[in-house]
């Protein structure tokens, strides 16, 4: 492959000569693939870095252009044990299609012949402790195997492979032991019944492989759901761009098209396609899901626009600075690769408990053999006990221990509002000891509202109705509480300005405090810090009316709440102090930062994790997906930017917060159910273990230590729908919705040597 296709399209070099590419790397099945590849790629001379992305499967490669080539890096991956090619969206994703189709049938081929196996052994079981003959005995064998054979060859194919490749380049995977402990069930299985023995253990060998692609299926699928997401990145990037050329005349060409120094205009509701400077022209652009500020921003010429950003109400000639890479959705993106290939690194309780449970069985079965043979047993009866070992160890319930528990705990979160979008999100909710919230759209509802508490209601409905034939952010939010929704006739948008219409003979006029002829010290009067105005004046009578994000119904009861249970809050946010000043005393949120921008975000993540704590961030917007992919657990409301989506390890539904807390009580539980599970599973190896090595193992004692230990585990799983599942939010005390004093952090969050960083910043503000 290597040799016949032309890889200097998919290559990207420097002037200092240096070279990336990035590459989709097929057979990555595990963690440990990730240092597997990148260390073997690492030691050849000339790569300088390589970094792999395992949610995505996507490999990062830097390496200098004058030692090593392209060709030569996919060429020492094929000899590692991996097929990579250059990355291109469509191909992964119908490889990832292939690969999903192609686990599914492997899982209902499994299903169903475990089934149906199962049924036979159940017979075979209880014929052992009645009348049945040992042909009838027999013929219920070579069923089974006539079943258990072609449906493992085919079933197990995703591990056989794995493991072939892993051997092939002589490593180790955990798919290794899964292959031996199969092939060899299997294999004596096959022997037991050609010599007329009483064991045969097809069905744990199927039940093995139907439990470990249930993992793999739904691996798999949470991946193809975060990609997907991940993909609607393209969606707040203009395609094309309309440029102004030294005559004035306008050409649309696509936005890889456009260069540094290029004019281009943007219209009314279009988004900006480039970050540039203003040159003329007017208009509000509304920057909240790139910034997190919830105030649409007025531009003048000379002020900066970022790509991504949504035009208002006017016109506006722009001039490139950055388009295409170089953008503030670039740096978004490359902060996202960086955040996710971090997070790629950790290791799952279930992963740690497989690492330390398979050499521990292969250990015991080859001591096993061994002792036997020292005793002077026959080297079949030394063989059959020591592989006895690996099938009564079937790890049934190793791998129920952790998804039994996942499944009822998801299920409760769910029914609580909570959609869990990561298979280990449960286990790194739990062991998060700070949280760190965004401000908009996550402590306050996603829209903002109208604060009507001094509003004449004449007034205020005939601004909301006038608000319906206006394009502003402000006039929207305002428009929501016209109850009639019918514009008025004949009303006219002027563009920066506002939006007139003449009523009963009467102008009307919605907008800034010149165009509704109100001084500017009458529009400060009314301005409340936190707050944004709409000015409205009809017949004499005029008012100022303010717009604000409302905090969520059940935020301060939800906080408090958190606080007790030991977890230190911040808040992080994009938006301006003296927006985030009042939500964070009326929360009594000690230690804020605002106006921060996505790297400064992931800057102060990165700070509190090197402190040694664990980092749960709740945000919604773009701006928060790379801070959400760094954080060790992340949330986001369903109201979030999909990008943001994407990255968060669960989703809350609703107008409430509520689903947060809920999300760490259950987790916090489902943790600890997970280790009992665990230690059950230890509890019955130890038990099961010896007898298999005496020898006294039989049909009717397999059968029931295993059923019995899966068995145990699930209903010890069932508890996470019990106790402090079903904890509630007691309402605040105050009466009158003021803060219920909890006694704060006893220390700042960010260590004393780190404040100075974000304090002393232009645009930053720390307390505590």
């Amino acid at each position: 492959m290597a040799e016949t296709l032309d890889l200097s399209q998919f290559v990207e070099r420097t002037d200092a000569g240096a070279a990336h590419m990035t590459l989709a790397v097929d057979g990555v099945g595990c963690a440990g693939c990730i240092r597997k590849i990148e260390n073997g790629l690492t030691k050849l001379p000339g790569v300088i870095d390589a970094r792999l992305n395992f949610t995505q499967r996507r490999l990062a490669v830097d390496w200098r252009d004058n030692e090593i080539g392209a060709a030569d890096i996919i060429r020492a991956l094929e000899q590692i044990g991996y097929q990579a090619h250059p990355f291109a969206p469509e191909r992964v994703e119908a490889d990832d299609s292939r690969q999903a189709k192609w686990l599914l049938k492997c899982l209902a081929v499994a299903g169903f012949a475990a089934m149906n196996v199962m049924l036979l052994s159940i017979s075979v079981w209880s014929g052992s402790v009645s009348d049945m003959t040992a042909v009838t005995r027999d013929l219920f064998h070579w069923l089974s195997a006539l079943i258990a054979l072609p449906a493992a060859a085919y079933a197990g194919q995703p591990f056989f492979q794995s493991a072939w490749r892993a051997l092939r380049t002589r490593q180790l995977n955990m798919d290794v032991p899964i292959t031996v402990g199969v092939t060899l069930a299997l294999a004596l299985s096959l022997y037991e019944t050609a010599t007329h023995a009483v064991h045969a253990y097809f069905d744990s060998a199927l039940m093995l492989l139907f439990f470990l692609l249930c993992g793999r299926y739904l691996d798999l699928a949470m991946r193809r759901k975060t990609k997907l997401f991940a993909g609607n990145l393209a969606s707040f990037k203009a395609e094309f761009a309309h440029r102004l050329d030294a005559n004035g005349e306008l050409t649309r060409l696509p936005v890889s098209a456009l260069n540094p120094g290029d004019r281009v205009l943007v219209r009314p509701g279009e988004l900006i396609p480039a970050d540039g400077a203003v040159l003329t022209g007017s208009s509000a652009i509304d920057e909240s899901l790139m910034t997190g500020e919830t105030t649409a921003r007025t531009v003048m010429p000379g002020a900066t626009v970022y790509a991504g950003s949504i035009n208002g109400s006017g016109a506006l000639t722009v001039q490139v600075v950055a388009a295409g890479t170089g953008t503030l959705v670039d740096e978004v993106e490359r902060l996202l690769d960086k955040a996710i290939e971090a997070k790629s690194r950790t290791v799952r309780l279930a992963d740690r408990a497989a690492r330390l449970y398979a050499p521990v069985v292969h250990t015991a079965a080859a001591l096993t053999c061994i002792g036997w043979l020292i005793a002077g047993a026959s080297l079949h009866f030394a063989i059959v006990t020591a592989i006895a070992v690996l099938i009564i160890t079937c790890p049934c319930a190793i791998a129920l221990a952790i998804p039994a528990v996942q499944v009822v705990a998801a299920g409760q979160l769910f029914r609580s509002g909570v959609i869990l979008n990561s298979g280990d999100a449960i286990e790194r909710i739990a062991e998060t000891d700070t949280i760190v919230f965004d401000k908009t759209g996550t402590l306050t509802l996603p829209e903002p509202a109208v604060d009507d508490a001094a509003i004449d209601p004449d007034l205020l409905q005939q601004s909301a109705r006038l608000a319906l034939s206006s394009h502003h952010p402000l006039a929207a939010a305002l428009s929501r509480r016209a109850a009639k929704r019918v514009p008025y006739p004949g009303a006219v948008e002027e563009s920066g300005r506002g939006v007139r219409a003449v009523i009963d003979g009467v102008e009307a006029r919605l907008g800034s405090a010149a165009f509704c002829g109100l001084s500017e010290e009458d529009a400060q009067a009314a301005r409340d810090g936190d707050a944004s105005c709409i000015a409205f004046t009809y017949g004499g009578r005029s008012t100022v009316i303010p717009i604000r994000q409302s905090l969520r119904p059940d935020a301060i009861e939800v906080m408090q709440a958190l606080s007790k249970r030991g977890l230190d809050l911040m808040i992080l946010s994009g938006d301006r102090p003296e927006a985030v000043r009042p939500i964070a005393e009326r929360l009594d949120v000690r230690q804020w930062l605002a106006a921060l921008t996505p790297a400064e975000k992931i800057a102060v993540i990165e700070l509190l994790k090197s402190q040694g704590r664990r980092v749960l961030m709740v945000g919604d917007g773009l701006n928060d997906a790379p801070a959400l992919a760094a954080a060790h657990a992340s949330l986001s409301p369903i109201s979030a930017a999909h990008l943001a989506q994407a990255q968060a390890d669960a989703l809350f539904l609703g107008d409430r917060l509520a689903p947060a807390l809920r999300a760490v009580i259950v987790a916090r539980q489902a943790r600890s159910l997970m280790r009992q599970n665990l230690a059950l599973a230890v509890i019955y190896n130890a038990i099961a273990v010896p007898i298999a090595v005496a020898g006294l193992v039989t049909p009717l004692i397999a059968a029931v230590a295993m059923s019995g230990s899966s068995i145990l585990v699930t209903l010890n799983a069932l508890r996470a729908r019990l106790g402090g599942c079903r904890e509630s939010i007691m309402p605040s005390k105050s009466g009158d919705g003021a803060v219920v004093a909890t006694g704060g952090m006893a220390e700042p969050l960010l260590s004393p040597a780190a404040q100075p960083a974000f304090a002393g910043h232009d645009n930053a503000e720390l307390v505590s």
